[in-house]
């Protein structure tokens, strides 16, 4: 039997507190009388009430039971475990602590605007400890381990497009919230200051490198490479930089050796 590290459980339930809470505000302060659609699994479970009654609640139960199994089958228990763990305090939180704070009545826009920021940051902690909410989110760590080059942001934006919407206003507010808390989750995961990485070959990697040092301040990678047609040998140059530098170093490359092939890719870590 696994020893248990109390002081990762201790740190996880932490976790879980404050993401949780989090979560709780901007859907229950922020997005409740804001009437913002549902989506996702409670979204279902609403539809389920209004076709056969089945109360919500236990229809987001039945609608879990299926996933549930497929996670602990094909994602492990103990992601199972930490999974359970998570969605009992969030749930905890969302009914019993978030009702004691003030709901917003305002702006539409500015409920859409603080949901999908507080809920991006909630659930990427959550992501971040290898933990989960549950329902829609074992679907979206599931298709990650299948799909691993696909972000977890972009996964549970497709997946969250599965809404009710009363109208076209609501509907549009929907897809707000959505988009934004996708674009968070992305950028406090993968990386908030992302740039570019430049995969240059040429046959003046040591002068392109040097300029490239003197104009960033950032030290590259020659890497030495054989083309597969002409049989000749090339320097490879690998640097990452931030996207504002790379416009530059495209174009001194482009003046250094205008035969020069570039390549140009994301890079957050």
């Amino acid at each position: 039997m696994k020893n248990v590290n109390w002081k990762e459980l201790f740190i996880d339930i932490i976790i879980d507190i404050v993401a949780g809470m989090i979560i709780a505000v901007g859907i229950y302060n922020f997005a409740l009388n804001a009437d913002f659609p549902v989506a996702g699994f409670s979204g279902i479970a609403i539809i389920l009430y209004h076709l056969f009654g089945l109360p919500v609640g236990a229809g987001t139960i039945i609608l879990n039971v299926p996933v549930a199994i497929f996670c602990y089958k094909f994602l492990g228990k103990e992601f199972f475990l930490k999974s359970m763990k998570s969605m009992i305090i969030s749930s905890l939180l969302m009914d019993y602590v978030a009702p004691l704070f003030p709901v917003y009545d305002g702006s539409r826009l500015l409920a859409a605007l603080c949901m999908g920021v507080l809920c991006g940051i909630g659930y990427a902690m959550i992501f971040m400890r290898g933990s989960s909410t549950g329902g829609q989110d074992f679907i979206s760590v599931a298709i990650k381990k299948v799909k691993p080059h696909i972000t977890l942001g972009i996964i549970t934006f497709v997946l969250e497009t599965v809404l009710v919407f009363k109208d076209v206003d609501g509907l549009i507010y929907g897809v707000v919230v959505t988009y934004l808390m996708a674009m968070v989750m992305d950028r406090i995961m993968y990386g908030i200051d992302e740039g570019k990485m430049t995969l240059i070959v040429t046959d003046k990697g040591a002068e392109i490198a040097e300029q490239i040092d003197a104009y960033s301040g950032r030290g590259s990678t020659i890497l030495k490479g054989i083309g597969s047609y002409s049989k000749k040998d090339k320097d490879v140059v690998m640097c990452a930089c931030n996207n504002k530098q790379m416009y530059t170093i495209k174009k001194m490359v482009h003046t250094i050796d205008p035969k020069a092939f570039t390549i140009i890719v994301e890079s957050n870590e």
